[in-house]
């Protein structure tokens, strides 16, 4: 069994939208160009509650494609399909056999956590919190520490990402930290093409 959660209700409309109309997302994304008006167009209208959930999806997927680091936040100005094209076909069926949950991060522990359960969890880095998309829910110092003491006590496996931060090293000492270089999207602008993070882990 296989479960993808995430606070952000956009995100998860999009995956659900995804799974079960591909076809329909693809049709809305057909004549779409790569366009800063576009873009702005689909900014004011994807959370519109006169939208279908597949109209707000198609609209959220393209501002993850069409904006600067999938941030959805501003447009990226580089050249990008935009369409959705046979890319969500695949999606689909990766997502085929996968439950999409829309929880807080409590309440998706409690009710998976099982001997045989491998939690991977990938939650807001800290000091950077404001560039996440919560849902309206405040993740904060004292959420970092709760979920430290939920993954203290489960009963199956997890692994956690974080960025290499003091706060965090010195939060889950008694884990398995791994500190790891990836590849930073943002690199090329900021001059730094390696970024630092932690991989956590209970076992």
């Amino acid at each position: 069994m296989e479960v993808y959660n995430d606070l952000n209700s956009e995100l998860v409309n999009l995956f659900k939208c995804v799974k079960y109309h591909p076809n329909a997302i693809q049709e809305e994304l057909k004549y779409c160009l790569n366009s800063r008006e576009i873009f702005n167009d689909c900014k004011e209208l994807y959370k519109n509650s006169a939208l279908t959930d597949i109209q707000r999806a198609a609209r959220y997927y393209y501002l993850i494609k069409a904006s600067y680091s999938s941030k959805v936040t501003s447009f990226g100005a580089k050249p990008r399909d935009t369409s959705a094209s046979e890319y969500l076909i695949k999606i689909k069926e990766r997502l085929k056999a996968v439950v999409i949950e829309n929880k807080d991060f409590e309440a998706l522990i409690k009710q998976y956590d099982r001997p045989d359960t491998l939690f991977y969890c990938d939650p807001p880095y800290f000091g950077t919190e404001k560039l996440y998309d919560t849902g309206g829910a405040i993740f904060d110092e004292v959420q970092h520490v709760k979920l430290r003491d939920i993954l203290c006590n489960i009963k199956g496996k997890c692994i956690i990402s974080y960025n290499n931060s003091d706060f965090i090293k010195e939060l889950y000492k008694n884990f398995n930290i791994k500190e790891i270089k990836r590849s930073n999207n943002m690199g090329s602008r900021y001059g730094n093409k390696l970024y630092s993070e932690l991989i956590i882990t209970n076992y």
